[in-house]
């Protein structure tokens, strides 16, 4: 019999958080972010669901000319744009679109001898402060690539660095209007924060990312809330159950010691998985429907739940670590992260299910 542990990818959940972002941004262009390999969801296995997205983001080129060679023909955007002159002529023959984010890669731009001509989104530095050119050379940078031979089409970009605060965006887009006042060029502001917040933040493309997968990008607010559903649920079972007398210990370090006479269960799952380590006792799991509190320090394949709330609980019980039922933030709040990094971080051992 195979280690229980699986993850479990809803085509259907993904196809209507798509569907969500449509109606929060109505009109805009949607270019699906699947960098990390969407997400740790698998971009090959995602792909199918974001038909209706008008094309895809991601960082990575080798990704890029896979789903060329796989016979994906929307458009491709490199979120980071190019790191080497010498990708340009893969980048100009398989059709991609490529960020351009300081005026060296502007420099390399205008020399270029492409086979053919590339679609450039300027980024622009409203705040983030890690890519992008600054807002004073924004107009003369921008009138240098519409210039340029190589350059097929021109977008123009920013990230937000607190677009998931309430006050976050208000001054970085006025920079960004600022800079580029009078530049007649299509827009791209939103990531998913930023799409939840269109009214306020507008442009011609939006670029969700975490929300197409099922979790929010806010500290306040739940992916429930927002509409959305989760695209991958992590399951498992109890492999053992222990019974710890008061004063006992469960695991490595004794990092739990129960109080009265507690039923442990021990689930097939571990930081080789790509379970936190550093989730602490009281991080939440669902055992048979009910959420119960970890008890004890992640080892490598196995963590323990506290099965006091729910006596049913045997060998064989069915565990969800996130997903269906628990959603992967409440899991990463309790462990001092964000659900980002525990769906990027499954495990290439974790075995994936599709389902439509």
């Amino acid at each position: 019999m195979a280690r229980p542990l699986v993850a479990h990818v809803s085509l259907a959940a993904l196809v209507g958080n798509l569907a969500r972002v449509r109606v929060l941004a109505p009109g805009a262009q949607v270019l699906a972010v699947v960098k990390a390999n969407a997400y740790g969801h698998g971009v090959t296995r995602v792909l199918p669901a974001l038909a209706k997205a008008d094309g895809v983001a991601l960082i990575e080129l080798d990704t890029a000319l896979r789903l060329r060679k796989e016979g994906y023909r929307r458009p491709i955007l490199l979120l980071e744009g190019f790191f080497d002159k010498a990708e340009l002529d893969d980048i100009a023959a398989h059709s991609l679109a490529v960020v351009v984010h300081s005026a060296e890669q502007v420099r390399v731009l205008e020399h270029a001898a492409l086979a053919r001509p590339v679609d450039v989104y300027l980024k622009i530095n409203t705040g983030m402060n890690r890519l992008g050119v600054a807002t004073g050379e924004a107009r003369t940078l921008a009138e240098r690539l519409a210039r340029t031979p190589a350059v097929a089409s021109l977008s123009l970009m920013t990230h937000f660095a607190r677009a998931d605060e309430e006050d976050g965006v208000a001054e970085p887009l006025a920079r960004f209007t600022s800079a580029c006042a009078g530049l007649p060029y299509p827009r791209s502001l939103a990531n998913s924060a930023g799409v939840v917040r269109y009214a306020d933040v507008g442009g011609d493309v939006v670029r969700p990312g975490i929300m197409l997968y099922g979790a929010t990008p806010f500290a306040d607010r739940s992916a429930d809330a927002l509409g959305l559903a989760p695209v991958m649920t992590l399951r498992s079972k109890l492999i053992g159950v222990q019974e710890l007398a008061p004063g006992a210990s469960a695991g490595y370090g004794a990092a739990f010691t129960a109080r009265d006479r507690t039923r442990i269960g021990v689930v097939a799952c571990g930081y080789a998985d790509g379970y936190p380590r550093h989730a602490p006792n009281g991080t939440p799991v669902q055992v048979a429907g009910q959420r119960v509190p970890m008890a004890g320090r992640v080892s490598m394949d196995m963590i323990t739940v506290d099965l006091s709330s729910v006596p049913r609980a045997q060998v064989g019980s069915d565990v969800v670590l996130w997903g269906d039922g628990l959603p992967v933030d409440d899991v990463a709040r309790a462990a001092g992260t964000v659900g980002y990094e525990l769906l990027c971080a499954v495990a290439p051992r974790v075995p994936f299910v599709v389902e439509d």
